[in-house]
């Protein structure tokens, strides 16, 4: 049995995250809002210096903390992500933020704590981390939620998050129970060997867990027929909540999904196949087919984030090492798109008038070409359209289908993407060729530097469809 503090180094990373969020807890509480700025600042150094972190560990691969957490390719790409798509909400918001009077110390700490919640989750080598990770992650979106008290829709909100997480956290521990029960054990590598040896007699068993621990992650994921919190919650929130909570907590839940059913259940995916089978149609079909008829921009990304994740799904379902690959390549730049995508309505929304209907963004292209341009570009990609990376995202997972005989779903997966191209289109047609009404909002002034760091985030989309190579052999290394 390995000592708890044997390569302790490999937890630099969250414990710069730990570290940042304490100093902003306390920081908040002697400083006020013209102080703003100072937190801003300490809250991007500490993401900045754990991105750096998981940089400097990139291909390592080791356990710590008695065998509870591992370090591999895969948990450190998927917090560099994570730092960045945090990053971003926080410079996308930080004018937002200021104009309605929102506590920014309160908004940048629990960012911050449901940050190290997805970094503990990524590098999960047990179902306690697992659960524990989880918690950590969704506690602090639920106060995020409500943090705009005078918002009745927000308070909302956060009841039915907090209701639905809740359900799901208590189906989780109950799939987690029975496999303990079974297997003896909560370190997914035991549980792998377990499962190896007593399958045929503890069958039943792994199945009735399985469809527990899906259901519960289903939920995280906002996986049809376990997303109904999704459109309130994104509609509802706070337009920084919602964008916070559309980019770098999807990375998480993916990424936890890939632990468990490639290290703890690799050897049993004749039972949960069927199940993932079922989330990802029903999530790409009904996800794009009721992003169709919204008008709401919010509920719009809500309905297109579940169509999203039946994509990543797809990749899951392949249950190869091509598959899973593919998987986290597409959520990592779902991540960055969902970031870019809301992240316009943030700077958008400005002096009490929000961004909430696609009418608001009539004549875009006249008032402000550059961002139209952005804009134009994350739809494209969300659409799939060459030369934009989402093309290349959807053509790896519908590849892994096809080689693994999958190739009915396939179709229906090229079919679903044909439906969600049309109101991706819908926006750009929008912004370019309809005239703006009076719903249109009037552009606020944005700071040179968080203009580039938007356009920097939207043409990655660009770099990324050209040049997909070095970060997609990082995902295969992965698995």
């Amino acid at each position: 049995m390995m000592g708890l503090l044997d390569n302790i180094h490999g937890a630099i990373p969250e414990i710069i995250i730990l570290a940042t969020a304490c100093i902003v807890l306390l920081a908040g509480l002697f400083m006020n809002m013209t102080r703003a700025t100072v937190l801003f600042a300490i809250a991007c150094l500490g993401l900045l210096l754990s991105a750096f972190s998981s940089f400097i560990l990139f291909g390592d691969k080791f356990e710590l903390l008695g065998g509870l957490f591992s370090i591999d390719l895969a948990s450190q790409l998927m917090k560099i992500f994570i730092a960045i798509c945090v990053g971003l909400s926080f410079i996308y918001s930080r004018q937002y933020l200021t104009e309605i009077k929102i506590l920014v110390s309160d908004y940048y700490t629990l960012g911050l704590f449901s940050t190290l919640g997805m970094m503990v989750i990524v590098s999960a080598n047990s179902l306690l981390t697992v659960y524990l990770g989880i918690e950590l992650l969704s506690l602090p979106l639920y106060a995020m939620i409500a943090i705009r008290r005078t918002s009745g829709m927000a308070l909302e909100a956060a009841i039915k998050y907090f209701v639905m997480g809740s359900i799901a956290s208590g189906m989780l521990l109950y799939g987690f129970s029975f496999i303990y029960g079974a297997t003896g054990s909560l370190a997914l590598i035991d549980i792998a060997n377990a499962i190896a040896v007593n399958f045929q007699d503890q069958s039943r068993i792994l199945t009735f867990a399985m469809i527990f621990i899906l259901a519960g992650l289903g939920f995280k994921l906002a996986a049809i027929p376990f997303h109904m919190w999704a459109p309130d919650v994104y509609a509802g929130a706070p337009t920084p909540v919602t964008l916070f909570i559309s980019a770098a907590p999807k990375i998480a839940a993916v990424g936890v999904l890939l632990r468990l059913l490639t290290l703890g259940f690799s050897g049993i995916t004749e039972i949960w196949q069927p199940v993932i089978l079922l989330m990802a149609l029903l999530s790409a079909g009904i996800g794009n087919l009721l992003a169709v008829v919204q008008t709401n921009l919010k509920r719009l990304f809500a309905y297109s984030a579940i169509s999203h994740i039946g994509y990543a799904l797809f990749g899951i379902l392949a249950a190869n090492h091509a598959g899973y690959a593919a998987a986290l390549y597409y959520i990592l730049i779902y991540a960055l798109m969902a970031a870019a995508g809301l992240g316009l309505l943030v700077l958008m929304s400005n002096h009490g008038f929000e961004v909430e209907t696609i009418a608001q963004l009539k004549g875009l292209h006249k008032r402000s070409p550059w961002m139209a341009f952005l804009m134009m570009i994350v739809m494209f990609s969300m659409a799939g359209v060459p030369p934009t990376v989402g093309f290349f995202t959807k053509l790896l997972v519908l590849k892994a289908l096809i080689d693994t005989n999958w190739t009915l779903v396939a179709i229906f997966g090229l079919i679903f993407a044909v439906i969600g191209a049309y109101y991706y289109i819908r926006i750009v047609k929008s912004m370019y060729f309809d005239i703006a009404e009076g719903s249109a909002i009037k552009l606020p002034v944005i700071s040179k530097t968080t203009m580039s760091v938007y356009s920097i985030n939207c043409l990655s989309l660009l770099y990324f469809g050209m040049f997909p190579m070095w970060l997609l052999t990082q995902c295969l290394n992965s698995f």
